[in-house]
């Protein structure tokens, strides 16, 4: 049974042949990687295993020092599994979010915890989008004639989308924690005024009891 494995190292030696395990683990860091999380545990039984159906073909490259290092190129059977794999319909991974899942229960802990994870999301998406927006810069200056290029250059174009929605909607997010944060204190006040103002009526009434026994 195929695993989505297959297609990463199929489409990996359709864009660049004779890469070796080690390559292709580099290569994914750099490109997939982003968007789409391997287990590099996978990596080599999956290179075994497409070797052994017949979908890559193994080669070896001299290196100094050492007896040659392995590398894998795609056979014509494995560009065919790829391209019927790319006119499938995609499916859609369920999303884990730690940062939604603790915003959802965030009232247990008040909006003032919210508003710090908020921060912080705001500070990380910052930074992954300066990240993505260089390695577009650099990403075209080095690979615009590519025949690939179009095609990664949309990936980008949507991380980039998705991160400056996202770092917009933490503004209305913060707006919002914030004005619950300013209630909860402005409930805070009003109950403590309540209290006091309990606590002096009680004494005064207290007093005038008083006053009243030592008049009887």
């Amino acid at each position: 049974m195929s695993s989505r494995t297959d297609y990463v190292i199929l489409g990996l030696l359709s864009i660049e042949p004779h890469q070796s395990g080690y390559e292709m683990r580099k290569t994914i860091q750099g490109s997939v990687g982003y968007f789409w999380s391997e287990s590099y545990g996978q990596l080599y039984p999956t290179l075994k295993r497409l070797t052994a159906e017949g979908l890559i073909a193994p080669s070896r490259r001299a290196a100094k020092g050492r007896g040659g290092r392995q590398e894998y190129s795609m056979t014509a059977a494995g560009h065919a599994r790829l391209k019927e794999w790319l006119a499938l319909p995609y499916r859609p991974d369920p999303p884990r979010d730690e940062f939604l899942l603790k915003l959802f229960f965030g009232r247990e802990a008040g909006p003032g915890v919210a508003v710090a994870h908020v921060r912080r999301f705001q500070e990380d998406y910052r930074q992954a989008l300066a990240l993505i927006e260089e390695i577009g810069r650099v990403g075209t200056a080095k690979n615009a004639e590519h025949p690939h290029f179009r095609f990664w250059n949309l990936t980008l174009e949507y991380g980039v989308a998705r991160m400056r929605a996202e770092l917009e909607w933490s503004k209305h997010a913060l707006k919002v924690l914030e004005e619950m944060e300013e209630e909860q204190g402005t409930g805070s006040r009003v109950q403590g005024t309540g209290r006091r103002a309990g606590k002096a009526g009680m004494g005064k009434a207290s007093g005038r009891g008083a006053k009243g026994s030592k008049n009887v």
